[in-house]
């Protein structure tokens, strides 16, 4: 059922100006006149809906004026009946209705014309409405000369890497750069001809979504996309659309982005197969509960923004349509159960080739462009983070103002957070001594503001807001909010936002370092709003977290206390100390630690896919949070209450392995590393393999262990492993469980097994592991310096490699204990086994085989070796003298 429209509004508005010229002519016709009416407005042509004939039989005038104005909206009302009255012989009062339209609302809305017209009108529009962009400077310039090329890729399937086979690597999605052939390929259909309806763009907040689609709705105004599929594109922003008061349909927030209310809104409705809805920020969308949880379902009922977007968003709204989803890579998760089979791709930024563009774009001279440049590359972890366009336009601008001083950047240290309080700082030093004070109280409270804000996840902010913080048309204001003015009813509406979200997220955690000691807190809540001990973070507060921990090294809080001239107090950084800490305690993010009541059980789970439906991967956000502190003292301190780190379901990127490698070189003596059905490999930009390149390295394989070495790439995890080698790494367990561990990642493992100080404990569990691979791992093992002293291996099937690791036992300087509980061991390997036990240079003290089915003659053996080497610990049921399930571990061969 409809809801009464807002009066207030300007559609609401044109709403009754519309009842009332509607009633003022229906009352001039006869009775007869009227009926005839009724019964021609039931047909309006095969581009139209109709009136259910239920609402028009014994409907009176009045009935029939808000039966219009309610069904079509205004202007679509008014045109219906004036044509309804020339097909019904009142043609006089048809032109007095036409001519009181005029004169009430306008030339504007005197015709409507069709929808093949009004095609060319509203693409001229979109065109001279998204020409331009605002830079973050408030300098507006062409969006063709704005954007620049980003990496795209798409979502690799999992079962695709499953299906190849053991010693292989997947060969990566290639990621392409976003020009039209690229985006034209989002909606590209699969082999079987199946188009997708909803595409979700996914990345790190500032990667250049929103960027990127708004080139795509200005690429296909000008006629370069989508052509012959799409007549209409509409861009949706999220947050502004979430934070309107009141209700509306989708038909009106169509209406309102038209050059003219005369848009034909009910024919473009018609066919929505022919519309593409591009939803900016869908990870703004809130969870709905109650009466609200029913997502909209009719394009002209009136409801909160939540369920018309949530509507689209889940297709019970105009399902044929197409979707274009932007969402920040941490929260994919949490859309995918209300979206409708989506194609997922990521925007992965710039590209080494597209960083260097930028710069030229940005600094325009290309002498100063150069320099810059230059000096950035040569800082190998600040050219990294520029793969973010948001964080690159800030080192531009940052550099930019400091080669103008003589200055440089050296003192920019390797996080996100260092780079963004690196530009606060340049906002504060350029100000005039006497604007000093002035500018660091504008800063405060912009800080204030940033945070009232994330936590009530508000993006938009109305002039009042500013003025009550004596913010308005402070250089505050210029630099770091961006003005948008809306229609209003009686005026323009005028509403700030910050240059980036992600700003908005760094201000808000700068607010808690910049609180007084002593003085109550804030109506935003203390840190402990923030960080909730008896919760994991909110994904709207995840990237705040982060910042908040980055700004607490003992170098950020110099910073801060010498740029706003106040001192920090450390109460911020102990508490956050604290809320890490808690997070061992039986925290749901934190696996448990193993026992030997619950090894059997897990080793013996089948590996799970991982669920599209679940929140950031917790434990990793946790260790990114430590990353950002880059303090070693405090990330080993965090860490010490945490005995395991377990990571599971992780699909890996460079930063994780990053942020990972980090937080293992500084973790206490006796840390366990356990990774459960991660992916291994990373989807990344690179050149496909010749045919002739991929034989020769699939050949590699079957040659010496020393060729296949030298020709395999580094792993996606080698950075991790060297960190395992150095002398301060105090990580003496490492477990890869569940899953595909490529021939590259074997071979870096077993570089780290010769050298890694604190290793004692290795385990491979219910991998999928290559010949060459366990080669590779058993000569790491025999080492002479590997002080590997536990190995636990678990294969889903029999496989030849292990005759490597059990050859390995002759030459293996530490290790005394080897569990194969749950291998398959055919009775010529376990004929190997005993011979090599026995041998002299094997110093294994305990093998383990537990749920191991052997044959008779195996048992046999495995006695024999007993009885020769009595300090040997053969664990297995049946030589341990417990025969009460001998069918299930005795077998015939």
């Amino acid at each position: 059922m409809d809801q009464p429209e807002d009066p207030g509004s300007s559609t609401g508005l044109r709403l009754a100006v519309a009842r009332e010229l509607l009633l003022a002519a229906l009352e001039e016709l006869s009775q007869e006149q009227l009926k005839r009416f009724r019964h021609k407005l039931r047909d309006v042509g095969p581009d139209r809906r109709s009136i259910p004939w239920g609402r028009l039989e014994r409907a009176d005038a009045v009935d029939l004026a808000e039966q219009l104005a309610q069904f079509y909206g205004p202007e679509p009302a008014l045109e219906v009946a004036r044509k309804t009255l020339k097909r019904a012989d009142a043609r006089d009062v048809a032109a007095q209705l036409k001519e009181q339209r005029l004169r009430r609302l306008g030339p504007g809305s005197a015709a409507l014309l069709s929808v093949s017209e009004y095609k060319k009108k509203y693409r001229e529009h979109v065109l001279q409405l998204h020409a331009r962009v605002k830079e973050r400077n408030a300098r507006s310039v062409k969006i063709t000369k704005r954007f620049t090329k980003l990496l795209i890729a798409p979502e690799s399937a999992a079962p695709e890497e499953e299906a190849l086979g053991p010693a292989e690597e997947p060969e990566p999605g290639r990621a392409r750069r976003s020009d039209t052939h690229t985006f034209n390929r989002l909606f590209r259909g699969d082999e079987d001809g199946r188009r997708p309806l909803t595409v979700v763009l996914q990345g790190p907040a500032g990667i250049g979504k929103t960027m990127a689609a708004k080139k795509i709705l200005y690429d296909w105004a000008a006629g370069k996309l989508y052509q012959g599929q799409v007549d209409f594109a509409f861009f949706m922003p999220c947050g502004e659309l979430l934070e309107r008061p009141g209700t509306r349909s989708l038909a009106d927030l169509i209406l309102d982005q038209c050059p003219d209310r005369g848009a034909p809104v009910p024919q473009m409705l018609a066919q929505p197969q022919r519309l593409l809805f591009i939803l900016d920020g869908a990870d703004e969308l809130p969870a709905l509960e109650g009466p609200e949880a029913a997502p909209c379902t009719d394009p002209f009922e009136a409801a909160s923004g939540a369920r018309v977007l949530g509507g689209l968003l889940s297709k019970a709204l105009l399902p044929t349509a197409l979707l274009l989803v932007t969402t920040r890579a941490a929260s994919p998760g949490r859309l995918q159960g209300r979206l409708c089979s989506p194609q997922c791709a990521e925007v992965r930024g710039f590209s080494d080739k597209d960083k260097k563009k930028y710069f030229y774009k940005f600094f325009q001279d290309e002498r100063r462009a150069e320099r810059a440049y230059r000096f950035v590359k040569e800082n190998e972890t600040l050219f990294a983070l520029c793969f973010v366009p948001f964080v690159c336009w800030i080192v531009c601008t940052v550099l930019r103002q400091q080669l103008e001083l003589g200055r440089d950047l050296s003192r920019t240290s390797k996080t996100t957070t260092s780079v963004y309080l690196l530009f606060i700082a340049s906002v504060l030093s350029s100000a005039p001594v006497a604007d000093g004070p002035r500018v660091q109280g504008d800063l405060r409270n912009l800080c204030r503001l940033a945070r009232e804000g994330v936590l009530g996840r508000r993006a938009q902010f109305a002039e009042k807001q500013l003025e009550q913080l004596e913010l308005r048309g402070s250089k505050v204001q210029t630099l770091f909010l961006s003005k948008k003015e809306l229609p209003g009813v009686l005026e323009t509406e005028v509403t700030y936002q910050f240059i980036d979200q992600s700003f908005q997220e760094f201000l808000a955690a700068l607010s808690y370092l910049l609180e007084d000691e002593g003085v109550p807190r804030t109506a935003a809540g203390g840190v402990g709003t923030l960080l909730r001990g008896d919760a994991q973070p909110h994904s709207h507060l995840v990237l705040t977290t982060r910042f908040l921990f980055g700004l607490l090294s003992a170098e950020r809080m110099r910073d801060i206390e010498r740029h706003f001239g106040c001192v920090v107090s450390e109460r911020v950084k102990q508490e956050a100390l604290r809320w890490v800490q808690g997070q061992g305690q039986g925290c749901p993010g934190v696996a448990p630690e193993v026992t030997e009541e619950t090894k059997g059980l897990e080793d013996t789970e089948e590996p799970e896919e991982e669920e599209e439906g679940e929140e950031p991967n917790y434990p990793l956000e946790l260790l990114y949070c430590l990353y950002e502190t880059q303090e070693d003292a405090f990330v080993r301190q965090a860490l010490c209450r945490l005995p395991e780190l377990a990571l599971q379901g992780v699909r890996f990127c460079r930063m994780d392995v990053a942020v990972l490698s980090y937080c293992v070189r500084c973790c206490p003596a006796g840390q366990a590393l356990r990774l459960i059905s991660c992916r291994l490999v990373a989807a990344q930009e690179k050149k496909k393999k010749s045919l002739g390149k991929r034989l020769q390295a699939s050949l590699g394989g079957s040659s010496s262990s020393r060729g296949t070495t030298k020709q395999l790439p580094a792993s996606l995890l080698h950075p991790l492993f060297q960190t395992m080698t150095d002398p301060l790494c105090r990580l003496t367990s490492l477990t890869l469980s569940h899953c595909k561990v490529p021939d590259a990642v074997c071979r870096d493992l077993s570089e780290a097994l010769r050298a890694a100080p604190a290793l004692t404990e290795l385990g491979l569990l219910h991998n999928r592991l290559s010949e060459a691979g366990l080669r590779m791992l058993s000569e790491g093992l025999a080492w002479p310096q590997c002080r590997v002293q536990t190995v636990r291996v678990q294969l889903p099937s029999s496989q030849q490699g292990l005759q490597y690791l059990v050859g390995m036992l002759r030459q293996s300087p530490a290790l005394t204990t080897l569990d194969l509980s749950g291998c398959q061991l055919p009775a010529p390997m376990v004929t190997y086994l005993c011979a090599v036990l026995q041998h002299q240079g094997c110093g294994l003290q305990t093998l383990r085989l537990t749920s191991v089915e052997l044959s008779g003659q195996s048992l046999q053996e495995l006695q024999a070796v007993k009885r020769a080497k009595p300090d040997l610990v053969i664990a297995h049921p049946v030589l341990d003298g417990h025969p009460e399930s001998p069918k299930e571990l005795v077998s015939t061969f």
